[in-house]
């Protein structure tokens, strides 16, 4: 992410992997994206999804999972998404912003807010994708390179049913042992979201050959195209972001 001058420890250990991934060849880069898009697999979808009420109309999911570019950048690559905008959960108004949530004191997680349309992706089925391509759910206040608890894995339901369902999926997929660790995403209902700055919105799509973006998550957009190709769609859904003013 762009550098600035309070940034967290963690902030700035993610801009010296910047400058480290620089120095890579192509082909180092392409063998370490090929390796993680192979490991990636489709986890068992959920026992119990959401009830989908048509006058409900679109409805909205928050998912915490490390870096939001990298999470954004996959629910902007899904059918039935209408909007995936990055930005904060978990802490107060005044302290959403980067340079504050860096700190790992707010408690605040880079986070995803995803709207979507009920009647063309259940939230179920966005709880799969997020379990399956968005992360790696065994890792404790971290994701890859980034560390702390603004990294954590999280789900913010929307409401009570949300919350069900989020909760019984991790309890069905312990249970089932799909992954080799325990699963350490927490639920926390009740939180409010707080989108983050422009210069954060969009930026996989923007920014395909940032070093950080091509190792770490470009691999996450094409697990997803090759695991649920049913659900993948070719041209981003973006942010529309204010233009400024002259």
């Amino acid at each position: 992410m762009p550098s600035q001058s309070s940034q967290s420890n963690s902030a700035l250990l993610r801009n010296l992997f910047f400058a480290t991934a620089i120095l890579l060849s192509a082909a180092a880069v392409f063998s370490v994206s090929r390796l993680s898009a192979e490991e990636a697999r489709v986890v068992p979808p959920p026992a119990v999804d959401a009830v989908v009420d048509q006058k409900r109309g679109l409805e909205t999911a928050v998912f915490a999972g490390g870096c939001f570019w990298g999470v954004q950048g996959v629910f902007q690559h899904v059918r039935g998404v209408t909007d995936a905008v990055s930005g904060y959960a978990g802490g107060s108004e005044v302290t959403a912003k980067y340079t504050t949530v860096g700190t790992g004191t707010t408690g605040h997680a880079e986070s995803v807010r995803v709207t979507f349309d009920p009647s063309k992706i259940s939230y179920g089925r966005l709880l799969q994708i997020y379990f399956s391509v968005a992360l790696d759910p065994t890792e404790l206040n971290r994701q890859g390179p980034d560390n702390g608890t603004q990294y954590r894995s999280t789900i913010f339901p929307a409401n009570s049913e949300q919350a069900k369902v989020a909760s019984a999926y991790i309890g069905q997929l312990n249970a089932a042992h799909a992954f080799s660790k325990p699963i350490v995403t927490t639920v926390e209902p009740g939180r409010s979201f707080y989108a983050a700055e422009d210069y954060h919105q969009n930026f996989l799509a923007l920014n395909p050959r940032y070093p950080y973006i091509v190792i770490n998550d470009l691999p996450k957009v094409e697990n997803l195209k090759r695991l649920f190709p049913k659900d993948f769609r070719a041209d981003p859904v973006l942010v529309a972001i204010a233009k400024p003013s002259n």
